[in-house]
């Protein structure tokens, strides 16, 4: 994976809705800007239940997408990272469908995953008490099969979404064919899609418990076998993510957008730089996602006493209100349980919304970003500094949809020309070309209302400094000096709106 910004991008959301297009997209006005693309769900169907990660052949590309060689010829320009979804597949999928038929005499009816399959001798309140889920219900879906029988079916996420015994035979046999198909179009990396959930075991929380470790262990020798990189997706405790890093090839920093945006509400950099110094460098760094902002991921863990978080509980409390007040309710009503959301934990909302639609803010943020050590990953709504789209989440109730916007070519176009999209870009092309960011990273020691990122790189250096009081920053480069100041250290002559 090249050490350069890559596109995270649902691919029938931009104009065109194909691999072709995002190719020509990439070759076009976004030349230069990344060294790869993170390809969201692409396999059939890309609008299921959850915007393709509920995948009914998951070696199947939408053909409303294009083909595996339309997948192959993108992969030949870029580096390309598909996700591996590990731990459910569709009720619709052909295995489940037999399952459902045939019940016991179907080859696949050990690959599901039921409430008698993990607690066969039944499991007390404190049992369930101590799972590990998502969303504020338990994990699990009543289901009456073809056959007249009922189960307990284990359903980690959406009713839609059957989990899978990744142990089982047959279990291991369909990811092996989901790594192999997507080795032979020429990715380089995958994502493992909730692979946190994907063990269970009766007497723990069936979540990054020890067996789960094992696991990542044992599909990452596969995907190293063929070549490919490993990123392991965990919303959790930030412990979780150090242990993960030790073992894979990158983690998601999903500490990194709620301690940014307190960061910049507090105008204090003193939670921040605590992580810059504990935290995992073979990260993926983000600042959103096609999820929502976590809050799991600086909160106390779940169950471990005395596992404290990155953020005491009033200043994450202090962090939503804020979300909610900048981005004037709308992520009040597209979060928790004010929308159909498969993790209730999570605030929906743009990361320019987040702050105000405030562009030097913005243009801030995204500087840290790309200055903390690990592949920077900007995803696409967030690339184009994209507000809320209520109306496509009134449209279909899920919350998170207020962060995957459809574009036209027309918006995109104009989204384009404006001056925080442009300075991001050239934001994104520095970070990609400077010889610093090969080298060594420094936090400077300073007051908490100022952060000072330094790399250094032989006789080349890149340093980020940052002023909190005054929400401003610049950028001094090796080679071209203070040139690149405008990037971000510039403020609207009109005031900041509310």
């Amino acid at each position: 994976m090249k050490n350069q910004a890559q596109l995270i991008a649902y691919v029938d959301r931009f104009p065109g809705g194909t691999f072709r297009d995002l190719r020509l997209l990439l070759e076009g006005p976004l030349h230069g800007a990344f060294g790869g693309v993170h390809v969201l769900p692409f396999f059939h169907p890309i609008d299921g239940a959850d915007a393709g990660f509920d995948p009914i052949d998951h070696t199947q590309v939408d053909p409303r997408l294009g083909t595996w060689d339309d997948v192959a010829a993108l992969a030949a320009q870029t580096d390309v990272m598909a996700d591996v979804i590990v731990n459910h597949v569709s009720r619709h999928s052909p295995q489940f469908v037999d399952y459902d038929q045939r019940g016991e005499d179907s080859p696949y009816a050990g690959m599901f995953l039921t409430y008698g399959h993990v607690f066969p001798d039944g499991a007390c309140e404190s049992d369930l008490l101590a799972l590990n889920t998502p969303r504020p219900s338990l994990p699990f879906t009543a289901h009456q099969t073809a056959r007249g029988a009922h189960v307990l079916l284990w359903t980690t996420f959406t009713s839609d979404q059957i989990d899978i015994d990744v142990r089982h035979p047959e279990g291991r046999r369909y990811l092996t064919g989901v790594l192999t198909r997507i080795h032979t179009a020429g990715i380089r990396a995958i994502r493992l899609d909730a692979v946190g959930f994907a063990i269970k075991k009766a007497g723990t929380s069936c979540f990054m418990i020890p067996e789960t470790f094992a696991f990542i262990d044992d599909i990452t020798a596969q995907a190293h076998a063929l070549g490919l990189e490993v990123l392991v997706e965990v919303h959790g405790h930030y412990r979780d993510q150090i242990d993960v890093a030790r073992q894979v090839d990158r983690v998601y920093d999903f500490a990194l957008p709620p301690l940014v945006l307190h960061t910049l509400y507090t105008r204090n950099a003193t939670a921040l730089t605590h992580w810059l110094q504990i935290r995992p460098r073979n990260a993926i760094t983000v600042l959103d996602t096609h999820d929502g902002i976590g809050v799991a991921d600086v909160d106390a863990a779940r169950g471990k006493s005395g596992a404290r978080g990155l953020l005491a509980p009033d200043e994450i409390d202090t962090l939503v209100k804020t979300i909610h007040q900048r981005s004037r309710g709308e992520s009040r009503i597209a979060s928790g349980s004010a929308a159909s959301n498969v993790d209730s934990s999570q605030i929906n909302c743009t990361f320019y919304d987040a702050l105000g639609r405030r562009d030097h803010e913005y243009l801030v943020a995204r500087a840290i970003q790309c200055f903390v050590p690990g592949i920077p990953q900007i995803y696409y709504v967030g690339l184009l500094a994209g507000g809320n789209d209520i109306a496509l989440l009134q449209r279909t109730g899920v919350g998170r949809d207020i962060n995957r916007h459809y574009y036209t070519e027309a918006e995109l176009q104009r989204e384009l020309t404006r001056p925080v999209v442009q300075s991001l870009l050239e934001l994104l092309r520095i970070r990609n070309t400077h010889p610093a960011f090969q080298g060594a990273f420094t936090v400077v020691d300073s007051a908490a209302d100022t952060l000072a990122l330094v790399w250094t790189n032989d006789e080349e250096s890149a340093r980020l400094d940052v002023n909190l009081t005054d929400i401003c920053a610049s950028i001094t480069c090796s080679g071209i000096g203070a040139v690149l100041e405008h990037v971000v250290a510039w403020q609207s002559t009109a005031a900041a709106p509310a």
